[in-house]
Formats: structure tokens, C-alpha cells, sequence
């Protein structure tokens, strides 16, 4: 059976549009870790019990917990060794901000470099 006219057409509108898709979801998340170290650098100044310090560390564990269940899904292609680094600094940060809310921490800054890392990373 042969292919349609504007078949090949179709492909590389939808192969585009993948391309596209993941530009902008990669994008999302790079603007997404801005906006978490930029309140983890407001918290860090503020200093641990503030609202910028409640508002950064849930930002940033929603986020990352996001990103955790994201790289656990069984559809998520990233080789299997990246995705588990990634996923272990995610529970890095998801611990971290929890010691820094029941003030047994006060690392603000290593949130926020690796925040800044892995948005790096993504361009």
C-alpha cells in the first residue's frame, strides 16, 4: 500500500513538534530552578523560620519531587544512570529542605547551587 500524499509531510510536522515539545518543557524547567534558587537565595538572607524561607523550601521540594516522580515514570527515556543521580540529588534536596525547616540546617547555599547546577544543565 502505498503512502498518502503529505504523508512524510505529517512525520516531520510531528518529529518537529517533539523537538519543539521538548525545547519548551526543558525551557519550563530551567525557569522553574531559576525561580527556586532565586527564594532560596531570599531565604538564605532572611534566614531560617521566615515566610521566604517556608515559601523557597516548599517551592523547591514541590519542585523537585516533581522531578522525582517524573524520572521514576516508566515513559521517562533519560539513560537509567542519569535519571538515579538525578533522582538521589532530588532526595538531597527534598532532605535537606526538611532539616532546614526543623532548624538542623541552615544550607540554603548548597540548595541553591545545586539548583543552579542542573539548570545549567539543561541548556
Amino acid at each position: 500500500m502505498g503512502e498518502q500524499p503529505g504523508g512524510l509531510m505529517y512525520r516531520r510536522s510531528y518529529a518537529e513538534h517533539l523537538v519543539d515539545n521538548t525545547i519548551l518543557c526543558r525551557d519550563r524547567e530551567r525557569r522553574a530552578l531559576d525561580r527556586a534558587a532565586e527564594l532560596l537565595c531570599l531565604a538564605e538572607a532572611a534566614g531560617p523560620g521566615t515566610r521566604e524561607a517556608q515559601e523557597a523550601l516548599d517551592f523547591a521540594g514541590k519542585l523537585w519531587k516533581l522531578f522525582v516522580q517524573d524520572l521514576e515514570d516508566p515513559e521517562n527515556d533519560l539513560p537509567y544512570t542519569l535519571k538515579a543521580e538525578i533522582i538521589s540529588v532530588g532526595h538531597w534536596v527534598i532532605k535537606e529542605a526538611s532539616l532546614i525547616r526543623r532548624g538542623e540546617s541552615k544550607n540554603f547555599r548548597g540548595m541553591i547551587e545545586i539548583c543552579a547546577i542542573v539548570r545549567d544543565g539543561l541548556k
